[in-house]
């Protein structure tokens, strides 16, 4: 069965070619649908295109549906394109005419729409509430360690000193850069597209204010035409919110991989989170955390592909739309696991205890001195010059390492104060 059958075959190699994955990727959405079809249902009962009974009819079959999805029996079979028709024909195989009238005043344009903006509604708000989880994670982390020295580098050389408290809580603090982007995603999709039909409205008297308050939205994308051009923006949207998360989440991981390795020594994992060689038996692979990376990185790639797919098209719909379906759904998904995922190992981690004494950390406080000399009423320029001279010739001796007072330096972490900007993004 299909949304827009009349009656006239369709080459088998064209329709497998049109229809592609979208009944796989459907089962994301079919959740959402059937929400979509009870509130629009409900409407129609309200501007009296269907009677009360055929309302009612409707959401007692939707609900079966639903209770179907929940226990893992509903199904969209090959003979159906998509979740729409599958939920239109078990409507109409039980409800007769009744159920063909569940279209009566919207497309599959706007079905797709609104099922697919209520998904990126709910997961969004997961993301955000997992991403806050591996916030509070590191920052405990933070104050836990906030006491180790962890060289710090430039250019990947030895610079200045840093603290693991200073590390786990860098990236904390960025996740709520991320938070913020999250919480723009999510007003982006947060407005009502049904009631838009093939994107430009309906003769049917309809109230779209009344399904958007039947579905949650906080408003309504009133212009029609706006709503349909919404297909594309919301996954570009979406898909470049969910690539900030990744971005930091990929240079996490790589800092990890970098600090596990034998070279810097300044960390590892319970073993139960790591792989060996297949011929060196000496081997600990940060695998989680490598493919973390590449998982993120390939995450990013996807909101450029949003753009490119839709970037030049005119107003109106396209079949091209339906590309743009799959990677935004795998973009939700894959976040969601790469945070569970991360959130489970970086609460394992091992700090190691790291010798400064050791001779390649031997110019780790050079600025330190410098600023010793400037204390002491040289200049900053003198100053460097001393302590650089010194360098030279290798007559530096390393001072003990200062105190760093300032906020949100490695002696003065402002934990709390980051805390507080997390609950308030």
């Amino acid at each position: 069965m299909k949304l827009w059958d009349k009656g006239l075959a369709i080459d088998k190699k064209i329709e497998k070619f049109t229809v592609g994955n979208d009944r796989e990727l459907d089962m994301h959405l079919a959740e959402y649908d059937l929400k979509a079809s009870k509130a629009h249902a409900r409407m129609l009962g309200k501007v009296d295109i269907l009677t009360s009974e055929e309302v009612k009819s409707i959401e007692i079959e939707l609900e079966k549906l639903q209770q179907q999805l929940e226990n893992g029996s509903f199904e969209i079979e090959e003979d159906f394109e998509d979740v729409h028709s599958k939920i239109e024909f078990e409507l109409t195989k039980v409800l007769g005419d009744t159920g063909k009238k569940i279209h009566t005043a919207r497309s599959r344009n706007d079905q797709v729409l609104v099922a697919m903006q209520l998904y990126f509604k709910e997961n969004l708000k997961e993301i955000s509430g997992k991403t806050k989880q591996l916030i509070d994670v590191l920052l405990g982390l933070a104050d836990k360690h906030q006491e180790k020295l962890l060289p710090g580098y430039t250019h990947l050389q030895v610079a200045m000193p840093s603290s693991f408290g200073l590390w786990f809580s860098a990236y904390a603090e960025l996740l709520i850069d991320d938070l913020y982007l999250l919480e723009a995603g999510l007003k982006v999709v947060d407005q009502n597209p049904l009631g838009s039909a093939a994107g430009y409205g309906s003769s049917f008297p309809i109230d779209r204010e009344f399904t958007t308050k039947e579905l949650g939205f906080s408003t309504l994308k009133y212009n029609v035409v706006a709503a349909q051009l919404g297909r594309g923006k919301c996954e570009r949207t979406v898909t470049s919110n969910i690539s900030s998360v990744a971005n930091t989440l990929a240079r996490f991981a790589m800092d990890i991989c970098l600090y596990m390795s034998q070279n810097f020594d300044f960390i590892t994992f319970p073993d139960e989170l790591t792989t060996g060689s297949s011929i060196m038996p000496h081997k600990k692979n940060p695998d989680v955390f490598e493919l973390i990376r590449g998982k993120c990185n390939k995450l990013q790639s996807i909101a450029n592909e949003m753009i490119l797919i839709t970037n030049n098209l005119p107003s109106g719909y396209h079949r091209d739309y339906q590309l743009i379906k799959e990677n935004s759904i795998y973009a939700v998904e894959n976040i969601k696991e790469i945070l569970d995922v991360f959130i489970h190992s970086i609460a394992l981690i091992k700090v190691k205890d790291i010798n400064l004494q050791d001779e390649k950390y031997k110019y780790l406080f050079t600025v330190d001195s410098i600023n010793d000399l400037v204390m002491q009423g040289k200049s900053f320029r003198e100053a460097y010059q001393i302590i650089g001279g010194q360098v030279q010739e290798g007559t530096y001796e390393a001072a003990k390492g200062k105190k760093h007072s300032h906020l949100g330096s490695k002696d003065n972490l402002a934990l709390e104060e980051i805390r507080r900007k997390k609950d308030q993004a």
